[in-house]
């Protein structure tokens, strides 16, 4: 026993060494660090050996070797240990697999980037799926990653005043006549007699297993506030979160990012209800100092908000969207040339932003100041996440591919803006801990700890950077070595598995009702 006492001393992290406050369950999980070298050998599948493990939760941070059985992790364990086979992960870091809450990029193409990223569970919560049950079908076999998603405010929106599915909208072309038409759905104010019914239609898709609600009121400007309030007086009663793009953009009253974030987190109070928001510096500009601030104060006043940043300097949407309605480029503060079509990579004009505005495709906004993005990464509020297009001209947005080796490569080894356990606490464990109240699957997410699923990233602090550019978005990032997915290799030695399609549902399990 004295041995094992000093085995979980020499674990942790000098910041930590106390173990006063910690949950007892995570006490008894650190303890089998010390007890894994008696485990029998033939109960690993698979041994990550010499890696230097780290994991926020407890922050452990040193060198060990992880066993690895029936997709979880059965040990840590300073002493060498056997299984059926063995990585030798000396001079790599071993950390949970990066968990992204904002992934659009959802087909097989997309999931093998993120992979290359190092993400191990990709989720779309702020533009979300309806129905929910036929999307997660459609996904089931097929995934190299986690899968999973939030019921769209939007998409049962159309499907309450139009009957039509969206699906997934942002890779769904099933309905094309959609998204060319999407416009005059959404700009049309609910009738007091399709709000109740929209209502009912996102709680029975709780029921179905969605993760949250998706809310993007800057999408469907036809939704009026009491619409709003209303969707998140049902996420109290559920206890799910509102994952939130807020209404507006900009400096200039009214339509500022403050009032639209004053909007939501209103309602929150009023409600109870969980807050995340969207990206924090391309939805609030030079406002997002002071929009972080108020979410700090929300927070040390018992509301329950967080939210999520992305390392670039543009941002990007469908051209047709709302978002370019009225004077957008008084309010953003850029103007035609600010604007790149995905398809192509050409600057806009006016002649050429009308002409691609009648089509579907995407658009990049270089409208991010530097310094903001850099005061959203650091702030220690706010995780990462990449809010990744899907790739189908090959011209999108980088952030789908590069997002989490970017904030590695650049804002903590580079720039030294973030430390790296501070970093890797941003894109594992505060995403999970942000679902895992109402999605319980979750609590063994974001660890390196016995118990949790076998779900790790493997990279070189030294090397790890994001090789996806605007001019070459599709680039797969570099430096990370294996990705393993409930305990199954999608990325080994730095290349691809074939084949390889571990992914699993992530969903609410919420039992039927009486």
């Amino acid at each position: 026993m004295h041995s094992s006492r000093a085995t979980i001393r020499r674990s942790f992290h000098p910041r930590r060494s106390s173990k006063v406050g910690m949950p007892l369950g995570l006490i008894l999980a650190v303890a089998c660090v010390g007890c894994a070298q008696f485990a029998s050998p033939s109960s690993y599948d698979l041994v990550i050996a010499n890696g230097r493990v780290m994991d926020p939760e407890s922050d452990v941070d040193a060198v060990r070797y992880v066993g690895i059985g029936s997709g979880t992790i059965a040990a840590i364990s300073e002493q060498a240990i056997q299984g059926r086979e063995t990585v030798d992960a000396k001079g790599l870091i071993v950390a949970p697999g990066f968990i992204d809450l904002h992934a659009h990029g959802q087909d097989g193409r997309d999931a093998l980037l993120q992979a290359q990223d190092g993400v191990t569970t990709a989720l779309d919560m702020e533009a979300g799926v309806y129905p929910v049950n036929a999307w997660y079908r459609s996904r089931e076999g097929k995934a190299p990653i986690h899968f999973g998603a939030s019921v769209g405010h939007r998409n049962a929106r159309v499907y309450v005043k139009h009957h039509i599915e969206m699906g997934h909208a942002p890779t769904d072309h099933a309905h094309p006549e959609v998204v060319t038409t999407l416009r005059a759905r959404q700009d049309d104010p609910a009738s007091p007699q399709e709000v109740p019914k929209l209502i009912d239609l996102l709680d029975r898709a709780l029921d179905d297993g969605a993760l949250g609600i998706g809310l993007m009121p800057a999408y469907t400007p036809g939704a009026r506030h009491d619409e709003i309030l209303r969707v998140f007086e049902l996420a109290a009663r559920r206890g799910a979160t509102v994952f939130v793009h807020a209404r507006s953009t900009g400096a200039i009253e009214p339509r500022s990012s403050l009032e639209a974030f004053q909007e939501v987190l209103a309602d929150a109070a009023a409600s109870g209800a969980s807050l995340h928001m969207v990206h924090i510096a391309s939805a609030g500009l030079r406002q997002t100092p002071l929009i972080l601030s108020m979410i700090e104060g929300a927070k040390r006043h018992g509301l329950d908000v967080s939210v999520e940043a992305y390392p670039y300097m543009a941002g990007s949407t469908r051209l047709a969207s709302a978002f370019f309605d009225g004077d957008w480029q008084h309010e953003l503060g850029i103007s035609y040339s600010d604007l790149q079509w995905s398809a192509t990579g050409e600057r806009l004009t006016k002649q050429t932003f009308e002409k691609y505005r009648k089509q579907t495709g995407f658009v990049i906004i270089h409208a991010i100041p530097e310094d903001v993005v850099d005061a959203a990464i650091k702030h220690p509020l706010v995780m990462i996440a990449s809010d990744g297009i899907p790739f189908d001209t090959g011209g999108e947005h980088p952030r789908g591919a590069g997002t989490f080796s970017r904030v590695l490569g650049r804002y903590v080894r580079e720039r030294r803006l973030l430390s790296l356990i501070d970093g890797l606490r941003k894109m594992t464990l505060m995403p999970a801990q942000r679902l895992e109240g109402f999605v319980p699957a979750m609590k063994n997410k974001g660890r390196v700890r016995v118990g949790a699923d076998a779900d790790l990233t493997i990279f070189n602090p030294a090397t790890i950077i994001d090789n996806a550019t605007y001019e070459k978005p599709m680039q797969p990032s570099g430096g990370i070595e294996h990705v393993i997915v409930s305990g199954t290799f999608v990325v080994k030695a730095g290349r691809v598995v074939e084949g390889a399609f571990p992914g699993r549902p992530i969903r609410n399990p919420v039992k039927p009702k009486a």
